[in-house]
């Protein structure tokens, strides 16, 4: 019988039996090619076990100095398999966007023709749908997990890849990033509560071009009653929407954080500097850089036919970042909260098309300063 194997790095299709011994006590199917498939993908495989002692939910790094009240709930669900007929990205199997890599020695800023253009736009659309999705199920009690398989299932409705999924090995379909969480959070056993934020970032590879958009929502009323909690959400949201109203062709990239830093300091956030906005669509990363922060030294001038994205991080207090031992989550340092928009944008000849645009059922949406 012909399995894939559970081996982040490969993926490949295998008649091995050879199983974790973990996973069949447990009763999860996980099959791999080889010993060295099984070896070399243990930091990550073991992810998906229960704690040393049989827990059912535990922290896999109890000893971190976590700077907030947000820590990982493992084990993770075991990664979540790909249909035969979806096309795939480059690093599907092998977790190395060869190409992606390739391209940032080059370093060139891609113009797409109109026919890439209407593609591009396409896959758009369907990126929000498949948030819009998610985002509706944000509620007190539903689970990270439980809104990365909304995401995953939608994806494969859509005939879409999951472009985060096995991306340098990221071991999920979406990324999740709750309360103090700046980005990349990865989606585990933690429900939601009543007054905390989510960040859910949804990336779409289909027709051979990623798209890429988030949002940060508010879960239960707590959150919206919050003086604090809403200027953040919603200073980042107007930051992302000011420096959209300036994209057109001639304007520097690097631009584009002085009015994001602006608004933010008239509203006493601040300009995480450590992430930024990116090029996207042939390539899910690539060239032009856009930071958030005023006075960067970003490269390049936006002409007709870029494509990029704009995805400001802005935090309640310090804008210093951490990284937990996921190699992949990151954090505000002092615990204080912090909140995400990104969309996707086209320039066009006489100025800008927001690709990831809001629909009038999109769920979410600004509320009220109190």
């Amino acid at each position: 019988m012909t399995s894939v194997c559970a081996s982040p790095s490969c993926g490949k299709d295998t008649e091995s039996n050879l199983k974790c011994p973990v996973c069949l006590k447990e009763n999860v199917n996980s099959v791999f090619c080889d010993q060295t498939c099984f070896r070399s993908s243990w930091s990550h495989h073991k992810a998906i076990h229960k704690g040393d002692d049989g827990s059912e939910d535990y922290n896999p790094f109890p000893t971190f100095g976590y700077s907030g009240n947000v820590k990982p709930h493992y084990p993770l669900t075991p990664r979540r398999s790909i249909p035969k007929h979806i096309k795939l990205p480059d690093y599907a199997k092998t977790g190395k966007p060869i190409s992606e890599i390739k391209n940032d020695r080059i370093g060139k800023i891609l113009v797409y023709t109109p026919k890439n253009i209407e593609k591009i736009r396409k896959v758009a659309i369907l990126a929000r749908e498949i948030l819009d999705a998610g985002a509706a199920a944000v509620k007190p009690g539903i689970t990270t997990d439980e809104i990365d398989a909304i995401v995953h299932k939608e994806c494969l409705k859509r005939n879409c890849y999951p472009s985060p999924l096995n991306y340098y090995n990221f071991p999920k379909s979406v990324c999740t990033s709750v309360n103090e969480v700046i980005c990349h959070g990865i989606p585990d056993k933690r429900p939601l509560e009543d007054g905390d934020i989510v960040n859910i970032d949804v990336s779409i590879f289909y027709l051979g071009f990623h798209a890429d958009l988030n949002e940060t929502y508010y879960v239960g009323d707590k959150a919206k009653a919050n003086p604090d909690i809403v200027r953040l959400v919603e200073t980042t949201r107007e930051s992302l929407d000011l420096a959209i109203k300036a994209v057109k062709p001639g304007i520097a990239f690097r631009e584009l954080g002085n009015i994001i830093e602006k608004h933010a300091t008239e509203n006493g956030v601040s300009v995480v500097k450590t992430y930024c906005g990116h090029g996207t669509g042939e390539y899910f990363h690539c060239q032009p850089n856009v930071p958030h922060y005023a006075r960067n030294k970003a490269v390049g001038i936006a002409k007709p036919g870029m494509v990029f994205t704009i995805e400001p991080m802005l935090n309640l207090g310090s804008y210093r970042d951490m990284s937990w031992p996921d190699n992949w989550t990151s954090a505000t340092q002092d615990g204080k909260f912090s909140a995400q928009f990104e969309h996707m944008l086209l320039v066009t000849e006489t100025g800008v098309e927001v690709l990831s645009a809001r629909t009038e059922t999109s769920p979410g949406g600004p509320v009220d300063r109190i």
